[in-house]
């Protein structure tokens, strides 16, 4: 994966206009992820689901709680990728009281597909999610990669998380990383 250009690819996200009105003012946004990234140094993060327990009670934020850091180690933006749709990325950032990371909606997972980490979760209720895996991506190019150890499609019910830790992701960008820095 390292040296390898992420995938051209466009999310269909949701973005707040006062000028749609109601109770509900978003319209639709296509997102290039390419467009997004360009340009940038960047951490990506990708997980099975949003509302799941180590990706909203670990995962998620772990990151948020660690943005400052990696901004100071040179990072643009911190972003979360998953296989779900926009509008529950957005209730599932907002229940997490998210103000830093960007949520990402990859709801027909046509970027994790094209990543290879797209993993069938059909033994839990899940259908097709993302296998947990991290990186960091300098002008759309790939310079770290980071993966949970046993991609499956078997029904194993293990969910890794460990490799894909912000700490680690630090460590790669700074040599080094404590909880005081």
């Amino acid at each position: 994966m390292i040296n390898r250009t992420i995938p051209d690819v466009t999310l269909k996200t949701r973005v707040r206009d006062e000028a749609v009105g109601g109770p509900n003012p978003f319209r639709w946004q296509d997102l290039s992820v390419r467009a997004e990234f360009a340009g940038k140094k960047v951490v990506v993060f990708s997980l099975p689901g949003a509302f799941t327990p180590t990706c909203s009670n670990e995962q998620c934020p772990n990151f948020e709680r660690l943005y400052d850091v990696f901004k100071a180690a040179g990072v643009d933006e911190v972003y979360c990728v998953s296989v779900n749709d926009a509008f529950v990325m957005y209730q599932w950032g907002k229940s997490l009281g998210l103000e830093k990371v960007k949520l990402l909606p990859d709801g027909s997972g046509d970027f994790t597909r094209r990543m290879g980490m797209l993993i069938n979760k059909d033994h839990l209720g899940f259908g097709m999610r993302s296998w947990r895996y991290a990186m960091i991506v300098d002008d759309n190019t790939i310079t770290h990669w980071f993966e949970e150890p046993g991609i499956n499609d078997t029904g194993a019910d293990s969910d890794p998380y460990g490799e894909t830790m912000p700490e680690k992701l630090l460590a790669a960008l700074t040599g080094e990383f404590t909880e005081a820095a």
